[in-house]
């Protein structure tokens, strides 16, 4: 039997919960992510807050311009991570194999349980229903032979849509004269190709595959399948394993030119990915650090087999990176753990390491942490957990750059 395959995807989902956990917010046009007077992007936005032109990506100054009446708010991770777990256990309930995409998007293999085309109709209401009654959200559902049709498919129809794509010919169909950023595969640099070779619809990718292919090489010989509706990718559930990389940054409302908070800041960046290691029982033999100057350049710099288990590791080896390179004015800061393995038996913690070793390393992350409080007078080994909080890590590096501003 062919897949059947159903594409969940929630309707503007930050704003979503937003309002339907603050009604005065209704009707309004509400964006998440930074505020218009703070540096940063658009996260999501409201249906209303389309219409002016908003969209997720775009500069929150330009957001600003088209919107200056809107809402604007931070997005609350915590809360999004908690609504989510909800609507995946609904989703997965009618799946005998699901692959999360993002808190708010899905792909269900409901060949099985569905057992025909009706069947997976019924599936796709009651998915519909249940999110609607028991979390008062709305997503909208595309019913699909594969999975490129069914992300297709829920695009369709949103807000609260449902559309179904059932052979490659109804997707071929479908698509043939529309823009080829259509498909997934195809984003704005690619479509800027296509587009200067004079490929500018899907039916011109049918018709000029040669011409793709010897553009684009492999991603061209995948795209042409996809344009001719072929596509036999199963669903593949997300394994932590398979992740390139774990790592956290943060976006500074001013520039920094003081590299010795830069430092300070990656010390709280490695907590954060010591912690979402562990929490995937992973562990890396690399340390990536990523620097954006204050004139949007970017570069990234690499460690590779070190040590990298533990906070104070990823730390100095992000430091060690930090010294090597160009010290000017930077307005991003990252870290990021690659070369992940599952360390099983072998992961490596405090309480698993020789007692000299774990003794020395308890000892810098002690000094570490009484360097930060004395500098900045506050409580950071107190406030691991909250640290982990996009919102509250934002703050507290801001508040380090305001300190050290005012010495």
């Amino acid at each position: 039997m062919e897949q059947i395959i159903i594409h969940v995807d929630m309707d503007a989902f930050y704003a979503s919960v937003e309002t339907r956990d603050d009604p005065s917010l209704r009707g309004k046009p509400l964006i998440i992510g930074s505020l218009p007077n703070e540096r940063g992007v658009v996260a999501t936005c409201s249906y209303e807050a389309r219409k002016y032109g908003v969209h997720s990506g775009m500069n929150i100054k330009d957001a600003y311009r088209l919107c200056p009446h809107g809402v604007y708010k931070h997005p609350n991770f915590e809360k999004y991570k908690a609504v989510s777990a909800q609507l995946h256990r609904i989703w997965d309930s009618y799946a005998s194999v699901s692959e999360s995409v993002a808190l708010d998007e899905a792909y269900l293999d409901v060949t099985e349980r569905a057992g025909d085309w009706d069947g997976a109709r019924e599936i796709a209401r009651a998915i519909k229903r249940r999110t609607r009654d028991e979390l008062h959200l709305s997503c909208s559902v595309g019913l699909a032979y594969s999975k490129t049709a069914a992300k297709t498919a829920s695009e369709e129809k949103k807000p609260d849509g449902y559309f179904e794509i059932l052979t490659p010919e109804d997707f071929v169909e479908l698509i043939r004269d529309r823009d080829v950023k259509v498909l997934y595969l195809v984003g704005s640099s690619t479509a800027e190709k296509l587009y200067a070779a004079g490929i500018r619809t899907v039916r011109d990718i049918q018709q000029r595959q040669e011409d793709v292919v010897r553009l684009l090489g492999k991603q061209g010989q995948w795209i042409t399948r996809i344009a001719s509706g072929k596509d036999e990718r199963r669903i593949e559930p997300y394994r932590p394993e398979e992740a390139k990389s774990i790592g956290r940054e943060i976006t500074f409302q001013k520039d920094v030119g003081n590299f010795e908070l830069l430092k300070d800041v990656l010390f709280l960046l490695a907590l954060s990915v010591e912690s979402r290691a562990a929490r995937v029982g992973l562990r890396g033999r690399g340390v990536t650090l990523k620097l954006t100057y204050a004139d949007m350049k970017s570069i990234t710099r690499s460690r590779a087999n070190v040590p990298c288990d533990s906070a104070v590791s990823i730390w100095q080896a992000a430091v060690r990176l930090l010294e090597k390179v160009e010290q000017r004015p930077v307005r991003l800061v990252g870290v990021s753990l690659y070369n992940l393995t599952d360390g099983g038996e072998e992961q490596l913690r405090l309480d698993e390491f020789a007692d000299e070793d774990a003794q020395a390393l308890e000892a810098e992350r002690r000094r570490v942490f009484e360097a930060l409080e004395a500098r900045y007078h506050l409580d950071f080994a107190g406030h691991v957990q909250q640290l982990q909080r996009s919102e509250t890590l934002h703050k507290t590096a801001e508040y380090m750059r305001k300190h050290f501003d005012s010495q």
